[in-house]
């Protein structure tokens, strides 16, 4: 395909991408938006012009303060969009409307696309899960069930932010080491991990399983995602019952949502399962996707340094996989759920997903290019995560999900 609109080469956003989001524009409005190049269609005016058909509904639709209305009509209407809009970048000269219907990017504010209803964090990386396990079991790295079934735990949808918005050092509880009585304080191993979500778009029927064949129909699309986590409050808590204080304070999403048929050219054959997962499990095809991932970490009136790169091919459960099992025991799902994907490490030192891992616990601090080194994050740490899947000129990219670490509330009494 080709447009009329200058688009840069490099752009997360072509028009073989056009993903989904809420935006508020230099007036206040709010409104839908797709993101193409430098800039974002405004849905609301594309409807008001007809350029969806009927005006009323599709403007009624667009102009709702989060997406969940539209991806509940499903892939189907989601799909006719995105063509009616391929379709006009694609005429032959300018349209006459265009100025009118494109915003700068640059002038516009994305807003949490979503009102999020429950949300699941897996752990779906086994180069991630056998890096953690080597730590605290080196004798058994990997826990028996863990090649038998997606592991995920049900996380807190009230404190997952959108792209920008600064995270608070967490309190709790910690075991210093070779103490036999916690204390009460702000971490002091704060970490990020490098995830994908993926948006419920189609809900299910408390009771009736999603069988592995249909699951994707149950799939919008996709999402950068950071579970910031807290390591040493983590570490005291999560036995017997999980991840909790350490876990749930904030976790980041990118605001545009990237359909799975952006993603389709992307697609690839996941790793081998040995064993072979019971018979909800299995599927036939590639159901993994060429995800190309990196972190980076800005100091306080530092600069930039990427520290970790990867894909999303490495992850052991594919989505659908991940979908089945959650749904197998009759869980219901619905539209605006999350589901993320739990740290995607690959199998290079440079390719792990967290601090936790990069740093080895402590034991190897990361060098950042103003001199300094870490081995977890420090207040006025920014954390970026990119992502961009490219194959020929076909780029399609998820923009970023970045965040600032300030420091933790005073203690109480102080």
């Amino acid at each position: 395909m080709t447009t009329w609109l200058p688009i840069p080469a490099d752009s997360d956003f072509s028009i073989h991408n056009l993903p989904f989001g809420i935006i508020e524009t230099s007036n206040g409005r709010i409104t839908a938006g797709v993101p193409v190049g430098d800039y974002v269609i405004d849905l609301v005016l594309a409807a008001d012009a007809g350029l969806f058909g009927a005006r009323r509904p599709h403007v009624r639709l667009f102009e709702q303060p989060t997406l969940n209305s539209f991806i509940a009509l499903g892939n189907d209407f989601a799909r006719r969009i995105r063509r009616r809009l391929q379709l006009w970048l694609t005429n032959d000269k300018r349209p006459d409307d265009a100025e009118y219907l494109l915003l700068e990017r640059a002038q516009v504010r994305p807003l949490m696309p979503l009102r999020i209803g429950d949300y699941t964090d897996f752990y779906s990386s086994i180069e991630h899960a056998t890096n953690v396990g080597k730590m605290f079991r080196p004798d058994n790295p990997l826990l028996p069930n863990w090649r038998w079934l997606p592991v995920g735990y049900h996380g807190r949808s009230s404190s997952i932010v959108i792209d920008g918005t600064p995270i608070r050092r967490p309190h709790g509880q910690i075991l210093p080491k070779g103490a036999d009585t916690p204390i009460f304080s702000a971490t002091q191993q704060l970490d990020f991990e490098l995830e994908m979500a993926f948006v419920i778009g189609k809900e299910s029927r408390l009771g009736q399983p999603i069988p592995i064949e249909q699951a994707e129909e149950h799939i919008f699309g996709l999402l950068l995602f950071n579970d910031w986590s807290a390591r040493d409050i983590q570490r005291w808590e999560y036995v017997p019952l999980g991840p909790f204080l350490g876990k749930n304070f904030a976790s980041s999403i990118s605001p545009w949502i990237v359909t799975l048929d952006a993603l389709k050219p992307f697609r690839t054959r996941g790793p081998v399962q040995k064993p072979k997962p019971l018979d909800y499990l299995r599927i036939r095809g590639w159901h993994h996707y060429d995800i190309n991932l990196e972190v980076s970490i800005r100091p306080q009136n530092g600069p930039e340094t990427v520290v970790c790169r990867t894909n999303t091919r490495y992850l052991y459960w594919s989505m659908a996989q991940q979908l089945a099992h959650h749904t197998v025991n009759g869980c219901n799902v619905r539209p605006g759920d999350l589901m993320a994907s739990g740290t995607i490490s690959g199998p290079q030192p440079d390719s792990f997903g967290s601090l936790l891992e990069l740093a080895w616990g402590g034991q190897k601090p990361i060098p950042l290019a103003d001199g300094s080194t870490r081995t977890f994050l420090l207040d006025g740490d920014t954390v970026t995560l990119r992502a961009y899947a490219q194959k020929g000129n076909i780029r399609v990219g998820f923009g970023q999900v970045s965040g600032t670490v300030l420091p933790g509330w005073v203690e109480r009494g102080k």
